[in-house]
C-alpha cells in the first residue's frame, strides 16, 4: 500500500504485514507473512524504523517490530506532502546562469502558444512586429500588458490595431515582391522569437543569448524607423525611383 508514496516494494511488503495483524512480530515472522527474503529483512526493518514507519522493541533479548497505526501513518504522509509543496513553493529559480542556447522551434500552434506566454510574462517592455493578422490574435494580451504599464510597440503589416498607439502600420504595395509573413517578438530586451514561413510551414527560432537579442532589436528599430520614414514621406519617395528601387528590396 505505500509503493505509490515513494516507499521501495519490500518496505511496504512489511509494513502490510505487520499492519495486517498489528500485533507485534520478530524477523522470523514478518519473512514469513511478508515474504521478503530472509537475507533482506533486517536491512528493510532497518530503513522503516529510521523513517519512522515501524516501532521497534526488545523483549526477552529479542526484537520485536510493531507497524505505526495507519490513522498516524495518514498524518505523517500529509505533513511531509505539504512540507514538500511548501518547499517547492519557495524555490526560487537561479538567475545567475543565463540559458544563452539558440532554440528552434516548429508548428504555428507551438510558435504561437510560446509567445503567448513570453507575452504574459512581459514585465517591462514588448516589442513586436507582425501581420495584421498575429497582431488581432494577441491583441487582448497586449492591450492587457499595455494598461499594466508595459510598453508595448511594434511594426504591423496592414492596419493598426485599435487601442495600440505605437504600432506603426505599413502596407505594402504590389511591388513588395520580397515582403513575407513573420513574427518578430522581443520581451524585456531578453529574450527574442523570430518566425517566418519556409517551404509552406512556420518554422521559428528563440534564444536569450544577448548578442542574439542586440541584433534582433537592432532590425527592429530599423524596421520601425524606415516604416515611420516611408509612411510620412511616401510621396516624395515615390518619386524617387532609386530609393524605391532599393525599399522594395527590404524584407520588412
Amino acid at each position: 500500500m505505500l509503493y505509490k508514496f515513494g516507499f521501495s516494494q519490500y518496505e511496504s511488503k512489511v509494513y502490510e504485514a505487520l499492519a495486517s495483524t498489528m500485533q507485534p512480530m520478530d524477523a522470523t515472522i514478518i519473512v514469513k507473512l511478508s515474504g521478503v527474503p530472509k537475507a533482506k529483512i533486517y536491512e528493510v526493518i532497518s530503513r522503516m524504523v529510521e523513517k519512522g514507519m515501524v516501532l521497534e522493541s526488545v523483549s526477552e533479548k529479542k526484537k520485536l517490530y510493531s507497524a505505526l497505526p495507519l490513522p498516524l501513518v495518514i498524518e505523517k504522509l500529509t505533513a511531509e506532502f505539504q512540507s514538500d509543496v511548501q518547499e517547492l513553493e519557495q524555490h526560487k529559480v537561479q538567475r545567475g546562469i543565463i540559458d544563452d542556447h539558440v532554440w528552434s522551434l516548429k508548428a504555428d500552434a507551438s510558435i504561437g502558444s510560446q509567445l503567448k506566454q513570453l507575452m504574459e510574462n512581459a514585465e517591462r517592455s514588448i516589442r513586436f512586429s507582425a501581420w495584421e493578422d498575429d497582431f488581432r490574435r494577441y491583441l487582448p494580451i497586449l492591450l492587457e500588458k499595455q494598461n499594466d504599464g508595459v510598453k508595448v510597440e511594434g511594426v504591423v503589416i496592414g492596419d493598426t490595431p485599435d487601442g495600440l498607439p505605437q504600432i506603426v502600420p505599413m502596407k505594402p504595395s504590389k511591388q513588395h515582391v520580397l515582403l513575407e509573413r513573420f513574427r518578430l517578438l522581443i520581451v524585456d530586451d531578453r529574450e527574442v522569437v523570430f518566425a517566418g514561413v519556409e517551404q509552406g510551414s512556420w518554422q521559428a527560432i528563440m534564444t536569450r543569448s544577448q548578442p542574439f537579442v542586440r541584433v534582433f532589436t537592432d532590425y527592429f528599430h530599423h524596421d520601425l524607423l524606415l516604416t515611420k520614414i516611408t509612411g510620412k514621406y511616401s510621396e516624395i519617395l515615390l518619386n524617387d525611383e532609386e530609393i524605391m528601387t532599393e525599399l522594395l528590396q527590404l524584407k520588412y
